[in-house]
């Protein structure tokens, strides 16, 4: 009786999952647009660099 019991409540259980979370049915997202890159990532790298530099070449001197 228990275990019928425990069937019925996974089963109810599946039927709201499957109402409640739609793209589980087979509904694929649509693939996220390319990066693009406006050069701001590449001008502040160089600067981090930069700044690298700087302080090795003031920890060098001191």
């Amino acid at each position: 009786m228990e275990v019928l019991r425990l069937y019925f409540v996974m089963a109810i259980f599946a039927f709201i999952l499957a109402l409640c979370v739609p793209s589980i049915n087979g509904q694929v997202p649509e693939p996220a647009p390319a990066p693009t890159s406006d050069g701001v990532a590449i001008d502040q790298g160089i600067a981090y660099l930069l700044m690298l530099v700087a302080l090795a070449i003031t920890y060098i001197i001191h």
